[in-house]
Parts: C-alpha cells; structure tokens; sequence
C-alpha cells in the first residue's frame, strides 16, 4: 500500500473533499482523484461514496489502520534523520502542563529551549515524529508502577517524578475540611472533565472499577490557572498533583487517601538523546535508572 496513496485518502476523508484536499496537500483535484482510485483498486474495495464525500464501511475500517501507520512511519523518518543529525542543537519539549515541576525547569538550559505545552496524548507521537527532542508525560499511578503509553513507535521512558494528589474544593465545600478523601466517595460527585490539564476522569473511572465521575463541565485547555479557578468557583471538582492543587485562592486541596496512587511524571524520548536534549537527561534521570 502507497503511503502517499493513504495520506491522500486519510485527508479526503477529514475534509470530506476532493478540492479541500487537494488545496491542502498541494495537488490537483484530479491528482487526488487518481490517488483515490488508484488506492481502491489496490484494496479491491470502494474506499469513499462521492456525493456526499464519506468513508464507506471498508473506509472507515481503514482509517481505523491509517493513523498508526502512517504515524509509526513518520516516526521511522524521524529516527534516521536524529541519527544523521549534527549532535549540538537547540531543544525542544514537549510537556503536558502540570508536568512541568520545578525539578524539570531547573533542568532546562539558560537558552535555545522551546517548550510546548501540550496534551498529554499528543506528546508521545511529537517525540516519535521528531517535532519534539524530549517529553514530559504524566498521569495517575500506584507508587512505582509506570504510566501506559499508547505503542507508536520505539520510544524510552524514564520516570522522574512522583508526587501525592489532591482533590481541589471550592473552601465553602462541605468536605473542605477533611483531613483527606477516599476517592470512590466522590464518584457521584459534579467533576471537571479536562483531559488535558487535571488527571483525567477516565483514570479516575480506573481506579475505582470503572464507575462514576461524570463531568459537569468540560475544559478543553492547557492553562492549570483556568482549571483551578472553575473548580474554586464551583463548576465541579477535580484531581491534581499536590504542588498545582495548593495555594489557590477560593479552594481548599484536600488529599487523596485512598486508593493508594501517586501522580507520576515521566521523561520520553526516542533513540539516544543528543546535545542539549542528552544533558537533560542527565539531569533528570540518574545514570543507575538508565542501565
């Protein structure tokens, strides 16, 4: 199968289009049409019904394919141009947002740094693709046990950091004044749904069977500030590293008792760091949790 052929299809298929696509990819419309059919009759199967632009049943089976390969493709390319690349260069992290401990920034060089925040999911794939040199990830954990990434491409994980969770109260909060909570207490509770920046309600479902917390409200941002401010303001409660969750005005950070999880940061990155990317490494993980 082309890949040039798929990438077409998978972006015909975003855009329900044939002239979107092809303004978008730098074709013709008919170029596109040819590598549409051209990939159909490689299949054997209508991969698109033409009016309206949709994926057919076996379309969208392959675009259940589509993401991971080209992604793990991308990857590929990346990994040998890192190879052949000049070892001194400026650094680029990738970090989700309550990631970024003081530990990490001390570690950063005084310049050539670019740091982008980002969502968590997208982090693994900036790394394996080459638009990122490093990675902060993190998530809910039990004490020692690494997080799960998604399998994209060979990438190494160290951890770096473990720290305790706390859920954020509005201070008028009923249970503002416990000494601490067990989380399945507050499975029925209002939540903020931000994937991106408070650990996720799907983590939380896990650490309690696989029940409750619907959110009440959802954030689709990266700024901790924001989320803390809804959570003071009573649109629903949420779950944060002890260090984001203290020291908000209107709230009250009440830890997390039981079960017994940490939230965990950990360093990615692909092949053997180089440059400036290398010396935070060493900086972040010590030479015995290396070998």
């Amino acid at each position: 199968m082309d890949p040039h052929l798929l990438r077409t299809y998978v972006t015909v298929a975003r855009l329900a289009s044939f002239s979107e696509a092809a303004r978008e990819l730098g074709y013709t419309q008919s170029a596109v049409s040819q590598h549409i059919a051209a990939l159909e009759q490689d299949l054997g199967a209508p991969l698109l019904t033409r009016r309206p632009v949709a994926p057919t049943a076996a379309g969208e089976r392959l675009l259940e394919h589509a993401g991971p390969l080209l992604l793990r493709l991308d990857a590929a390319r990346a990994d040998v141009v890192r190879m052949a690349a000049a070892p001194e260069h400026g650094l680029t992290l990738a970090a989700a947002p309550t990631a970024l401990g003081p530990r990490v920034l001390a570690a950063l060089p005084a310049a050539g740094v670019t740091l982008r925040v980002a969502a968590r999911d997208e982090i693994p794939a900036a790394v394996a693709t080459g638009t990122a040199d490093l990675g902060l990830v993190d998530g809910l954990a039990a004490p020692s046990d690494p997080l799960r990434l998604t399998d994209i491409a060979p990438l190494t994980t160290h951890g770096v950091g473990e720290e305790s969770v706390c859920v954020l109260l509005p201070d008028t909060h009923p249970l503002a004044r416990r000494a601490g909570l067990r989380l399945g207490d507050l499975a029925d509770a209002r939540w903020l749904d931000a994937p991106d920046t408070a650990l996720p309600l799907t983590q939380l479902r896990a650490a309690n069977g696989g029940r409750g917390f619907r959110p009440s409200l959802r954030y689709e941002g990266t700024d901790v500030r924001v989320l803390t401010a809804l959570a003071a303001a009573g649109h629903g409660l949420t779950l944060l590293p002890r260090p984001a969750a203290t020291g908000v005005p209107g709230a009250v950070a009440v830890p997390v008792t039981e079960p017994r999880v940490v939230h965990r940061t950990e360093l990615v990155h692909g092949g053997a760091p180089r440059g400036a990317a290398a010396r935070v490494v060493d900086l972040l993980v010590p030479a015995a949790s290396r070998s």
